[in-house]
């Protein structure tokens, strides 16, 4: 056990550090807040346009994290109805004109039976 508590101290101590402080911060990326908020509205606009059921699915399973399991009994259906009742929803979603940003956007990516794009 001393062995492996030595090895173990006398590699952190051999550590080569690759980081320097600076005066200056490295510039990181900023987020466009604006295009989040569009996308926001976009997708709740996209949701409203949903029967009730369809929608109720859908929040539970993609914004709630719920499992179609859990999602089953909340609704008071079937693990099968969950499956499809979300999938002809998310098809719509798809097709809907609002959703249409650029290709490749991982914030619009919908799930593909389950498995996100």
């Amino acid at each position: 056990m001393r062995r492996v508590l030595v090895t173990q101290t006398s590699f952190w101590r051999r550590r080569r550090v690759d980081e320097y402080a600076t005066e200056r911060l490295p510039e990181q990326p900023g987020r466009d807040v604006t295009a989040d908020l569009d996308l926001h509205d976009a997708l709740w606009s996209a949701l409203s346009s949903l029967p009730k059921r369809q929608r109720a699915m859908v929040v539970l399973r993609y914004y709630e994290d719920l499992s179609e399991t859990e999602t089953a009994r909340v609704m008071g259906v079937s693990v099968g109805t969950v499956k499809s009742t979300t999938s002809r929803a998310l098809l719509k979603l798809r097709e809907s004109s609002l959703l249409t940003t650029s290709p490749g956007d991982p914030r619009t990516a919908l799930p593909i039976d389950g498995v996100p794009a």
